[in-house]
């Protein structure tokens, strides 16, 4: 078998195995459906999404595993990289224990399954970017024959990927069923905020035309808004 589909079979089997552990140990339990659909909604998504880079476009499913700190080419960025996955990690822990020993009031059934809809929303718009943008890497990066993408979700915000990933981190809390969950979000949104900047910045002086299409289009994240 390819190497690179081998590669992309054990992201998957290690992303569901450590995602099923920081859900369910923290919770203490098996019967927790909101984890099940949280879970089964994200690993059955990233599952569509990575099987159609494998058959569609090998060369973006490269750019896409090659992720994590020493992939990444400036030191703000590693830094970053090195600091938000542990971030996450204790973020989803965290929201699992509040639903467990009741820090926070009740989420409602419903509010929960709308926090799976925001997360589904992300996905869908992740799937969308690298549809439009082959040169979507995990990494701040210029490939050879990289051009600007102003196209589609491009047209509207400069970083519609961290857009998506914001709502994905709206939706987890209240899917999880925490209310504290969310305390975490102005950190994660700033997070996205700063690798927007340092990004931009990279490829204004790496990038031809990313200036020009910084002043075509305005606002990085949410239009009218920043």
């Amino acid at each position: 078998m390819n190497n690179l589909y081998l590669r992309t079979i054990r992201l998957m089997l290690v992303s569901a195995i450590a995602f099923l552990a920081f859900l369910f140990i923290p919770a203490g339990t098996f019967h927790y459906w909101r984890g099940w659909v949280f879970w089964g909604t994200f690993m059955v998504l990233s599952v569509l999404v990575y099987g159609w880079m494998a058959i569609y476009d090998k060369e973006l499913l490269e750019r896409r595993l090659r992720a994590g700190p020493s992939a990444e080419k400036t030191r703000e960025q590693k830094t970053l990289t090195a600091i938000g996955g542990p971030v996450v990690i204790v973020a989803f822990v965290m929201m699992v224990f509040d639903h467990r020993f009741g820090w926070s009031p009740a989420v409602p059934d419903w509010l929960s399954l709308v926090g799976d809809v925001l997360g589904v929303v992300g996905m869908l718009m992740y799937f969308i970017v690298i549809r439009e943008n082959r040169f979507a890497s995990s990494t701040v990066e210029v490939s050879q024959g990289q051009s600007v993408i102003s196209t589609g979700p491009y047209s509207v915000v400069r970083h519609p990927m961290y857009a998506g990933a914001i709502l994905f981190f709206i939706g987890a809390p209240l899917a999880l069923g925490s209310w504290w969950g969310l305390v975490f979000l102005p950190l994660f949104v700033a997070a996205f905020a700063w690798r927007c900047l340092n990004e931009e910045k990279f490829l204004c002086a790496n990038l031809p035309g990313y200036p020009e299409y910084m002043r075509k289009v305005r606002y990085r994240l949410v239009p009218y808004v920043w």
